[in-house]
C-alpha cells in the first residue's frame, strides 16, 4: 500500500468480519478469515488527501477520494473502491481515531536581518507555541532555521542553525525537555518566497516549528 503524502491517513481493520454484499461494504459475522478493510481518510491538518493502492497477488484497487474503501483478503483481489459515509467511518474506526495523537501543529517565527533576534511580532507568539505544546502528552519538536539569499551559502547555513538553536534555547528556558527538540538548518535552500541571489526578503528569515 503506497501513499502520495505521509500525512494522509489510511486505516485498516483486520479480521473483524468485514464482507461485501450487493455491491456495498457492510460489517457482519466473519465470512472469510484474514479480511482487511482499508479506508482513505483526509489529513487532520488542512484536510489534504493523498492516494493509496491496496494490492495482493490477485490484483489491486486504487483509493483516491475521501472515505474510499476496499476489502482485501488473501485469496481474492481487493474489491472495487466503495464510498463510506462519515458516520460509517466513525462507527467502524471511532476508537482507533480517538486514540491517535493530536495532529502536528506548525508555527513560523521571523528574524531581524543578519541576526538570530526575533522580530517583536514573532516574540509575542512564543506563549502561543508553548500552550500548543501542552496539548501533546509527549511532544516532539522539529525546529528548522532559514535565511534569505544575502550572504554566502555556507554562512547562511550557519545563520539558519544559529536561529534554530536560539529558538531551542527559548523553549528549554520555558521548561521544555531539550531532548524533545531536534534542530536543523536549511539556510537559503528552502525559500518561503523565491528570490534571486543576494536579495533581502524578511519572510525568508525565519524558523519553522513543527510540534507533534
Amino acid at each position: 500500500m503506497n501513499k502520495a503524502r505521509w500525512s494522509t491517513l489510511v486505516v485498516g481493520l483486520l479480521a473483524t468480519g468485514v464482507a461485501s454484499a450487493c455491491g456495498q461494504l457492510r460489517l457482519g459475522a466473519p465470512e472469510r478469515p484474514g479480511q482487511t478493510l482499508t479506508v482513505l481518510l483526509p489529513d487532520d491538518v488542512g484536510d489534504s488527501l493523498g492516494r493509496a493502492t491496496v494490492s495482493n497477488p490477485k490484483g489491486a484497487t486504487d483509493l483516491d477520494s475521501r472515505n474510499d474503501a476496499t476489502v482485501a483478503s488473501t485469496n481474492r483481489r481487493p474489491s472495487s473502491a466503495k464510498h463510506l459515509s462519515d458516520s460509517e467511518v466513525r462507527r467502524i474506526f471511532g476508537d482507533a481515531l480517538s486514540a491517535l495523537p493530536p495532529p502536528p501543529q506548525r508555527f513560523t517565527l521571523y528574524f531581524r536581518f543578519e541576526s538570530d533576534e526575533l522580530t517583536p511580532g514573532s516574540r509575542s507568539m512564543v506563549p502561543k507555541i508553548l500552550e500548543a505544546i501542552k496539548n501533546h502528552p509527549v511532544p516532539e519538536l522539529l525546529v528548522v532555521g532559514h535565511t534569505d539569499t544575502t550572504g554566502t551559502t555556507d554562512r547562511n547555513f550557519d545563520l539558519g542553525l544559529k536561529r534554530a538553536e536560539m529558538v531551542r534555547g527559548v523553549l528549554i528556558d520555558a521548561g521544555l525537555d531539550g531532548s524533545a527538540i531536534e534542530i536543523i538548518s536549511h539556510g537559503e535552500t528552502d525559500l518561503l518566497v523565491p528570490t534571486a541571489d543576494d536579495t533581502f526578503e524578511s519572510r525568508n528569515r525565519r524558523v519553522d516549528i513543527s510540534v507533534r
